[in-house]
């Protein structure tokens, strides 16, 4: 839903706050740490407000990281910076900064769920949450960080492609044909404004600009097209049955490279054999918006901002988060090159994950009212999510959550990451809450959104909070609410 002009003038206005306290800083060449989630939103985030900083002359120091916890908090009141910002992460840590790092001044530029006293006048808290805009859908962590950048200087406007990309890459196009929303909005009108972004009509899958078409149509998962997902040979044979042709000379074509008829026909008979399969709703998945950054080259990863996306979540994925910071800052040589590489092995990486999930029946186990998949130490942690993000929106497992995790035996934790569906949530679930209140009790911490969240809990604690995460999500499921441990 869109928010209210009240809503948007008093998020704009926390953000501007945010902007002073950056400024007040800069203005005594006082020092700034900045930390950020490494997933796509959160090196999009850092990506911004590391530029904005850049273009103040700001001394300062950016870090990509999985999570906030007390070796960073340590760090922190061991090297004393002036500020510490904290972009795409920091509004589930308010209770561990009040304890560890009180007298420290903090700007936290992020969108998930809020967990913790916030009386501390040293911590500048821009969220749309404090407004009733929801974080989930409306606005991603990057989206907080552009209306800082913005409030820091206007000229950072062309700062909001950056910012569709890490919202895109948070999967928050959830509304009608693929649709950003809420505040994003308002990015999307500031970036096409600055001439940087067209937003068209095409269908939604994934490699429009890079990935021959027949590739384009066997790796889809959103829609997943029974009898041609993942058999490229039926994708030809699909496609040379429509009489669209795979190559232009040597090289195989893209989405991007249909006529208009071609494209037309390939949606048709796509709707077509959806249709004969039952998958009445999949037949909505095919067309829709697509935010293509046209100051970016085309044929490129770059060029679609959802593929941009998926780069930089790669590099944060295969612990090359600078490369993807580094792109994010301009690089369009050796980094982006390198990024690129990262993103096949990445790809490469996926599939062998959901190869190994489905190939024991173990390895996926069904709850009373979750899934959880045990990746123990076969899984790494950082890709942890990514798996449970695919596997929450394959059928049947999407009729309920999906608790991913995987041990990171240096932390003596394992890494868990919820997802779950619109369907799911619209029952009454909030697996930010879940997971939230499930690790407190077992010694951990969680956090995040209704539809996502993730938590580190103990290793020996591992089947407390998953039975403890099923039984909160068949509460809510009730009709129930969770309650913190205080």
């Amino acid at each position: 839903m869109a928010p209210t002009q009240a809503q948007i003038e008093s998020f704009t206005a926390s953000a501007a706050k945010a902007a002073n306290t950056i400024r007040e800083t800069t203005d005594t060449d006082g020092s700034i740490q900045v930390y950020s989630h490494l997933d796509a939103d959160g090196i999009a985030a850092a990506g911004v407000i590391t530029k904005a900083l850049w273009r103040l002359d700001a001394r300062f120091r950016t870090r990509v990281t999985q999570w906030v916890d007390e070796k960073i908090v340590q760090e922190l009141t061991s090297t004393k910076p002036e500020l510490v910002v904290l972009t795409d992460f920091g509004s589930g840590y308010i209770d561990l900064l009040n304890e560890k790092a009180h007298d420290q001044k903090f700007v936290i530029l992020d969108h998930h769920q809020i967990v913790g006293d916030q009386s501390n006048p040293n911590i500048t808290h821009v969220n749309p949450h404090l407004q009733g805009i929801d974080g989930a859908s409306e606005i991603s962590g990057s989206g907080v960080a552009y209306f800082a950048a913005k409030a820091l200087n206007p000229n950072n406007i062309d700062l909001s492609p950056i910012a569709i990309v890490g919202a895109l890459g948070d999967m928050q196009d959830k509304y009608e044909q693929h649709q950003l929303a809420g505040l994003n909005t308002l990015i999307v009108e500031d970036a096409q404004k600055a001439g940087l972004l067209k937003v068209e009509k095409d269908l939604t899958f994934f490699g429009r600009e890079t990935r021959p078409i027949h590739k384009a149509l066997a790796s889809s998962t959103s829609p997943f097209i029974p009898g041609i997902g993942g058999d490229e040979g039926a994708a030809v044979a699909f496609l040379t049955n429509l009489n669209i042709p795979l190559r232009d000379g040597a090289k195989f074509r893209a989405l991007r490279d249909l006529t208009e008829d071609e494209r037309k026909r390939l949606c048709t008979g796509l709707a077509e054999h959806l249709l004969s399969k039952g998958l009445h709703l999949e037949v909505s998945k095919l067309v829709g918006d697509i935010y293509v950054l046209t100051n970016e080259q085309p044929s490129t990863s770059l060029r679609d901002a959802r593929e941009f996306g998926v780069v930089l979540n790669s590099t944060g994925r295969l612990d090359r988060p600078s490369l993807g910071l580094s792109v994010c800052m301009g690089d369009r040589k050796s980094a982006l090159a390198d990024a690129n590489k990262v993103l096949e092995d990445y790809r490469k990486s996926i599939n062998q994950y959901l190869t190994w999930v489905m190939e024991k029946p173990e390895r996926m186990r069904e709850f009373t009212n979750i899934y959880v998949v045990y990746g123990e130490n076969a899984v790494n942690e950082k890709m942890i999510g990514t798996v449970a993000s695919i596997l929450a929106y394959s059928l049947p497992v999407s009729e309920k959550p999906i608790l991913a995790f995987a041990n990171v035996q240096d932390e003596g934790v394992a890494k868990f990451s919820a997802r779950t569906t619109d369907v799911v949530v619209r029952k009454g679930v909030n697996l930010g809450e879940v997971l939230c209140v499930a690790s407190e009790k077992v010694g951990g911490k969680g956090g995040g959104h209704n539809i996502a969240a993730g938590s580190q809990v103990p290793l020996e604690k591992i089947n407390d909070f998953i039975k403890l995460a099923d039984e909160l999500v068949g509460k809510q499921l009730g009709g129930g609410t969770c309650s913190r441990q205080r």
